[in-house]
């Protein structure tokens, strides 16, 4: 099983997929490490990325995720997959993937990006990642103004998954 945690950065899907696959006994990913150092640089300038520039990057997110259900690892995958487009490509096998929506109101997500330290992504990208969202039909959707444990446990509810043993 593939899990992908999706949201706008600062929704937390690094803090919330972590502590998620924790959780489950599951093996974390997290989409931003296989950025190329080019769209890095553009986004720490605060440059928004094309899909031209994140064609390689989802290619890369789509092998990471076929690999996984091809050997029966269980997953779960923290990208922005922002686009349907994006979320058509990585989905491999909808029976065993699941999507997880994170949100929160925009507010929320500027106060947590003002306070981040020692990420790339500027504060200043906020508006052209919600611009670029199409909110997901079919995922779970979490609001996640609430701590990350008490993401988790919703989320752990709302997946009807069990910890692997």
């Amino acid at each position: 099983m593939v899990v992908i945690v999706m949201g706008v950065s600062g929704a937390g899907k690094t803090t919330v997929g972590q502590r998620l696959a924790a959780a489950l006994g599951w093996r974390f990913r997290d989409a931003d490490d296989l950025h190329s150092r080019e769209n890095v640089a553009k986004m720490a300038a605060g440059i928004p990325l094309t899909d031209e520039d994140r064609a390689p990057w989802l290619a890369a997110l789509r092998d990471v995720v076929r690999r996984a259900l091809e050997s029966g690892e269980d997953l779960v995958l923290a990208c922005s997959a922002l686009k349907r487009s994006y979320r058509e490509l990585l989905t491999v096998d909808t029976a065993r993937q699941r999507w997880v929506y994170l949100w929160a109101p925009r507010e929320v997500l500027a106060e947590r990006l003002a306070r981040r330290r020692g990420h790339y992504m500027p504060t200043t990208l906020l508006d052209s990642q919600l611009a670029t969202l199409e909110v997901p039909e079919g995922a779970l959707a979490v609001d996640v103004s609430p701590d990350p444990d008490t993401v988790v446990a919703t989320l752990l509810r709302g997946l009807e998954l069990q910890r692997s043993s």
